[in-house]
């Protein structure tokens, strides 16, 4: 068979409406196939300022040490556990799905005491049972929540949380990979201390990046450690002075960035901006309003209680073949959607409508192909 024969010589288009990626827009696409410069080129530096500036945006947040770790979502957790937690700290995780567990197994390997709150699969907590985990864990430094569960599709409040966090002595984490730019997400005025990101949700943007955003609660809190992070890749300490230039002398060389991929993020953010967050977000609520009246007419229902916009968990219906109509949207239609982690294998289908991704075209498309899967 010939190279260019191969059914993997050029990957298939699809309709990209699983728990992520989500589908790239063309501008996005365009960005990625610039010239690479050199990290410390002054025209890349001024691009990555740039880029930084619209996340502080997107993230509504003035915190000077916002910036895209080089890694998918995941490595803006363990950047974050990583530079906020030490061996023989107390930290409080809330868990309510699988990366609420995955959050508690990474703080959990920085050397820390997890304790847990805990809600059913699917529910989401009130800031009552919070604290009251923290009247049993006084010793907690750090609460870590998701404020967007993409294993179940619920999305957590965050107003007021800080508040009680803060009156503990304790900071705020929160993981925001499924929610930044599609939901409300207000990281000054909620009093959020540490949150991360991914770039392939709601910004639209190819996975490769994880923005991060440190407050100064956070930043006075690695600057009294009394050891060095268990990572050298993701240590804050050095990657400010390369992201920011703080502590003087200027850019530092850390490691050589993804230069393509901060066009495509920088891009990304852009559209978001031009569109505007609150006008993005409002599609998002609108694309999601229109999906769940179009499941509730096909007899469909919602796993969570509280389900974002971005990331729908639909039940399975009784009879119906998880894996042959997921394989059946994707031969037929073209169309990618999520099956269920978990504990929730089996049982739950995963609908995305993030950024490029949240269209009238996109719902109504699903919504007849689910139809006709399900005849």
């Amino acid at each position: 068979m010939s190279r260019t024969a191969s059914p993997t010589a050029h990957p298939a288009e699809r309709i990209l409406l699983g728990p992520g990626p989500s589908p790239v827009p063309q501008r996005v696409l365009r960005a990625l196939g610039a010239p690479t410069l050199g990290h410390l080129d002054p025209q890349y530096l001024a691009i990555m300022d740039e880029t930084c500036a619209m996340l502080r945006e997107v993230f509504q947040t003035k915190n000077a040490l916002t910036f895209p770790v080089s890694g998918t979502g995941m490595a803006g957790m363990e950047c974050c556990a990583t530079n906020l937690v030490e061996p023989s700290d107390e930290v409080l995780v809330c868990v309510n799905g699988v990366f609420g567990l995955r959050m508690k197994d990474v703080i959990e390997r920085c050397g820390a005491t997890v304790h847990t709150v805990e809600a059913p699969w699917g529910d989401v907590f009130s800031n009552e049972q919070i604290a009251d985990a923290l009247e049993k864990h006084p010793k907690v430094k750090l609460v870590g929540i998701v404020h967007a569960e993409t294993s179940t599709g619920a999305h957590q409040p965050l107003e007021g949380l800080a508040e009680i966090v803060h009156a503990r002595g304790a900071l705020l984490l929160v993981d925001a990979v499924t929610s930044l730019g599609g939901h409300e997400l207000r990281v000054d005025d909620w009093g959020i201390d540490a949150i991360y990101s991914g770039t392939q949700k709601c910004l639209s943007c190819p996975p490769g990046l994880s923005p991060v955003s440190f407050g100064d609660r956070a930043l006075a809190k690695m600057d009294a450690r009394k050891t060095k992070p268990q990572s050298w890749y993701l240590d804050v300490s050095m990657l400010r002075k390369y992201y920011t230039g703080g502590g003087g002398g200027g850019r530092v060389y850390h490691h050589t960035a993804p230069i393509n991929m901060t066009y495509a993020l920088r891009e990304a953010l852009t559209i978001v901006l031009e569109e505007g967050l609150e006008a993005r977000i409002a599609r998002h609520a609108a694309m999601h309003q229109r999906l769940r009246t179009g499941l509730a007419e096909l007899g469909l229902g919602y796993i969570p209680t509280r389900s974002l916009h971005s990331l729908n968990c639909i039940r399975i219906p009784d009879g119906a073949n998880d894996a042959a109509v997921r394989t059946r949207l994707l031969t037929d239609y073209g169309i990618e959607i999520g099956g269920g982690l978990g504990v929730m294998a089996g049982k739950a289908w995963r609908i995305g409508l993030m950024g490029h991704g949240a269209s009238v075209r996109n719902v109504d498309l699903v919504l007849a192909a689910l139809r006709a899967c399900l005849r």
